[in-house]
């Protein structure tokens, strides 16, 4: 690599699966860069993360990170975004003139996916909302639900009294969030939409009751896709919004970030990013 190239990445654990480096690297060729910019996706864990960063030399523009290293990332910044810090994760470190910046735009990601696919638009957010689990995409979900204009979800999960750092993440964006159980989910249907966070296939069971509804479903996995829960309310004639557009545009956000230019190409990325998954 040239001195004058630079260096992005996606760290997380695992991360061999990862279709970042396949949406990033398709910008890069769009936008001229290819032969300057690279890529990479690195097996990453906790433990390590500071000492990668501090490896780190002046070529290097921007890292992604996944799971495990969201929250962790928030304290090896030298600052940090309002709206990760109100999310309590980093999906973005930002590197510039030798400062570390923590941001977020897995909410960003919410918001154009739901939008796009006409589920919801600012000023015209889904009037009721139910989101299944708790974890950090649950947390983004309800920040994006809040910036859309939604004023209350109900958040459906296993163990109703570990939910308290994500209903913060909800009561900080202005949103009114009520905890149930994750086996009382058909006591809060109807709902306008239904976002799943749920792994693999823990949404199954919910699928008959969700699409008998008629709610749109906004459902965060995209390999295997369809789920279930998806292909049922597909099949009642629901809208279905997969996972995706979010990592799309969510990827979007991180480029325009690390490049510095708005002229970031959507539609070559997403049609690098369905390829490749058509692939595997």
């Amino acid at each position: 690599m040239s001195v004058t190239g630079r260096r992005a990445a996606v760290l997380g654990s695992p991360i061999a699966h990862s279709l970042s480096p396949v949406l990033h690297r398709a910008a890069y060729t769009a936008m001229g860069l290819d032969g300057t910019w690279s890529y990479e996706a690195v097996e990453c864990g906790e433990p390590e993360l500071a000492g990668f960063l501090d490896g780190l030399g002046p070529e290097w523009a921007g890292l992604s990170l996944t799971m495990p290293l969201k929250r962790v990332a928030l304290d090896l910044a030298d600052s940090v975004t309002d709206l990760a810090a109100g999310v309590g994760g980093a999906n973005t470190l930002v590197l510039r003139d030798g400062r570390r910046i923590a941001d977020n735009t897995d909410v960003h990601g919410i918001v154009a996916a739901l939008t796009e696919a006409g589920v919801a638009a600012p000023g015209a957010a889904p009037a009721t909302a139910l989101v299944l689990g708790g974890g950090a995409t649950a947390a983004s979900a309800l920040a994006a639900l809040a910036r859309l204009g939604t004023a209350e979800a109900v958040l459906a999960v296993r163990t109703p009294g570990r939910a308290a750092e994500t209903v913060a993440v909800g009561e900080r964006f202005g949103l009114v969030v009520k905890v149930v159980p994750l086996d009382r989910v058909r006591d809060h249907l109807p709902a306008e939409l239904v976002v799943s966070t749920l792994p693999g296939r823990a949404a199954d069971a919910f699928a008959g009751p969700v699409a008998a509804s008629r709610a749109a479903l906004f459902d965060v996995l995209y390999a295997p896709w369809p789920t279930a829960l998806a292909g049922a309310v597909a099949r009642a004639g629901g809208t279905v919004v997969g996972g995706f557009p979010m990592l799309l545009h969510q990827a979007v956000r991180q480029v325009a970030l690390m490049t510095g230019r708005d002229d970031v190409p959507v539609e070559a990325m997403r049609a690098a990013g369905e390829a490749e998954l058509a692939r595997r």
